[in-house]
């Protein structure tokens, strides 16, 4: 059992807990596996980590909520259970291009838009590894993020590891200001956005003050063995050959992994080959890995980064064919 301590600044007891404490009893009814105690203008929190964190993101859209209109009521807090349990049903259905995969921090429906996209969701399901290759704006990241997210959700892991190789691309991170995080976290920002969209934020920042979500360079995924995971490695077109290998080699039981890169965009120095390159000539008619390539067809940007792909690929640029 662990415990978390929710602090209630500038906030009204009584219009924000109730009469004899009503938002308190609602939230321990709700979820009785926990205990919920007022204690102050302090709320504590003991039970499962699952658990605190749905109760943590119910406080915190009341807080908000106290915090537009300068009242919490029996019926608000209601909903927001509702809505809580309503997000960590497990909507998706295997079927028709138009299910969901999960519901977004709004509210909206995270679902394939393209045959191909729906592919990716089916391979995942098939398949404990699958490379997932296609330009920029095709999707494969993000509905790869959203089916970690579902599968974290639905307790299928527990944990999600998500990672990139740094490598620049036309810039020198050695001169970029900053530790080593500030100088890594820009190469990551496609990550974070993906689940900002997914999960809310304090529940986003619970899940990786404890390591539940991982985000990390390749780096430094060497000489561990990731179990009982979700784990994605992005932008694969950068790693080497020998990065390939040692991230693949990474899985552990219970894990599924995805490998998503674009090989018309690779980054290294032009002597070095692509390990994702490598990796699908190597394993191309291995058993029970899954591969898919999406194409401009797949773009869901602007009308334009279509055209855009498809005029970059009528000519030969210098360095995007190793």
């Amino acid at each position: 059992m662990i415990e978390k301590v929710i602090t209630l600044d500038n906030i009204s007891l009584l219009d924000f807990l109730g009469v004899g404490n009503k938002t308190i009893d609602t939230l321990s009814t709700a979820f009785p596996k926990s205990k919920i105690i007022s204690r102050g203008n302090e709320i504590v929190i003991k039970g499962n980590t699952a658990e605190i964190i749905q109760i943590d993101d119910v406080l915190n859209t009341l807080i908000n909520h106290y915090h537009k209109y300068g009242k919490v009521t029996e019926e608000n807090v209601q909903h927001y259970i509702a809505s809580e349990h309503e997000m960590l049903m497990p909507h998706f259905q295997q079927g028709p291009s138009e299910d969901v995969i999960i519901y977004g921090t709004k509210g909206n429906p995270i679902k394939p838009k393209t045959p191909n996209q729906q592919t990716l969701v089916d391979l995942v399901k098939n398949n404990d590894l699958v490379f997932a290759l296609g330009p920029a704006g095709t999707g494969k990241t993000y509905i790869s993020v959203a089916l970690a997210v579902r599968a974290l959700k639905n307790k299928v892991v527990k944990k999600i590891i998500i990672t990139r190789p740094a490598v620049e691309a036309g810039e020198n991170l050695g001169f970029l200001p900053g530790d080593l995080k500030e100088k890594i976290d820009p190469y990551l920002r496609p990550i974070y956005d993906s689940l900002n969209d997914m999960i809310p934020y304090e529940k986003l920042r619970y899940y990786m003050e404890r390591e539940i979500i991982e985000i990390a360079p390749l780096a430094y995924m060497r000489g561990r063995t990731l179990h009982n995971a979700f784990i994605l490695l992005d932008e694969a077109q950068n790693t080497t050959p020998m990065q390939m290998k040692m991230f693949l080699t990474r899985m552990g039981p219970d894990s599924k992994m995805i490998v998503t890169g674009d090989v018309s965009q690779i980054d290294l120095p032009s002597r070095q080959s692509s390990g994702l390159k490598e990796a699908i000539r190597i394993l191309k008619n291995v058993k029970g890995i899954g591969f898919l390539e999406l194409s401009e067809k797949d773009v869901i940007r602007h009308r334009l980064v279509r055209d855009i792909i498809d005029a970059y690929h009528k000519e030969t640029i210098p360095g995007t064919t190793r």
